[in-house]
């Protein structure tokens, strides 16, 4: 026997690898060293800090990824694999530098992966980041056909004195919202639990709105995670009056804003103070979803939350609106200890 035998194909990696290296090479950036192919990526760090400081993150795309497989749309789940990772660095004040991903599959599809790779290497370039290095692992008995699973490494950096760290936050900002592109990329085991209980296939159209009525489910719902880095980046060097940052993913606007708070604060929510998405409401309908159900599990239509300077709030909505985001004010800062209440 082999370790082709064994269900290992050395060949295909040789060719995936092959494959991705011009979506890897499109995400370069100042700081890179070197290129694919060593057993390490090496990215130097910038110059111009005083205080530097890295900021991690890594994450997944959960159940998003049986969607795109049952569908075989691959192209935009790597978008979202440098979403997740990247809206959450951003929430200290840090700009992305590179990323790095992990990729497992039962059988190596190289065309199959070197989608997703593609786009990664979208993501990246949204974010501004570099795609520093990865690794596929071909993994038979493991995954079944057609398989794979998808997480991401980011690093970025900040300067230690302007890092968004909660200290910033006052009683009395106020927080704006920043429109989702959709669901996201979390309460995907809700979702498709809604749709296989009413018998629906992916490939179903869903004509509950204008901009989805030509569309299929596996379409909506494979819409790629809005990434929020470069205009909040730009918005932080803009003297905007920016307090605090809330990437809203599991657990939805009542466990991830409290995150950004300091001691001593709460938040207060107004929930008529923007439409939330047809699409959040025809899941609520379909599943028979209590609303606080709702609010705890999707993002219903903000995916950042960004918390300001009452004195800057017409000044960072005009500005939002003017990089295309819809933006609302839909709260306020209150005392309490980091809690969301809705009115």
């Amino acid at each position: 026997m082999d370790y082709r035998q064994a269900g290992v194909d050395i060949e295909a990696g040789r060719t995936f690898v092959e494959k991705i290296r011009d979506s890897v090479a499109r995400t370069h950036r100042l700081g890179v060293l070197g290129d694919l192919g060593g057993f390490g990526g090496c990215f130097e760090l910038p110059t111009g800090y005083r205080q530097p400081v890295l900021v991690s993150g890594t994450d997944g795309v959960g159940t998003k990824l049986k969607i795109a497989q049952a569908a075989n749309k691959h192209d935009t789940i790597g978008i979202d694999l440098v979403a997740m990772c990247v809206n959450d660095v951003l929430t200290s004040g840090a700009e992305p530098l590179f990323f790095l991903d992990y990729l497992a599959t039962g059988k190596l599809e190289p065309d199959q992966l070197a989608e997703v790779v593609k786009g990664i290497a979208d993501g990246c370039q949204m974010a501004g980041c570099a795609l520093l290095g990865g690794e596929t692992a071909e993994m038979p008995g493991f995954y079944g056909a057609g398989e794979y699973d998808a997480a991401g490494f980011c690093v970025a950096i900040a300067e230690k004195s302007e890092m968004l760290n909660g200290t910033q936050v006052n009683i009395g900002d106020v927080v704006i919202g920043l429109a989702s592109s959709g669901v996201h990329s979390n309460g995907y085991s809700l979702v498709r639990k809604i749709i296989e209980s009413k018998g629906y296939s992916w490939g179903d159209k869903l004509a509950i709105s204008p901009e989805t009525q030509d569309l299929t489910l596996a379409e909506v719902f494979l819409t790629p995670t809005q990434i929020y880095v470069k205009p909040v980046l730009a918005a932080l060097k803009s003297n905007l009056g920016i307090h605090g940052l809330a990437h809203i993913t599991g657990g939805g606007l009542p466990e991830n804003l409290p995150r950004c708070l300091g001691d001593g604060q709460a938040v207060q929510i107004v929930r008529n103070n923007w439409q939330i998405p047809a699409l959040f409401q025809w899941l609520q309908s379909e599943g028979e979803v209590p609303e606080l159900d709702m609010f705890n599990t999707f993002n219903m239509g903000i995916g950042m939350a960004v918390v300001v300077d009452p004195t800057k709030t017409d000044d960072a909505i005009a500005y939002f609106q003017s990089q295309g985001f819809g933006t609302n004010r839909i709260g306020e800062v209150i005392v309490g200890e980091r809690s969301l209440s809705f009115v």
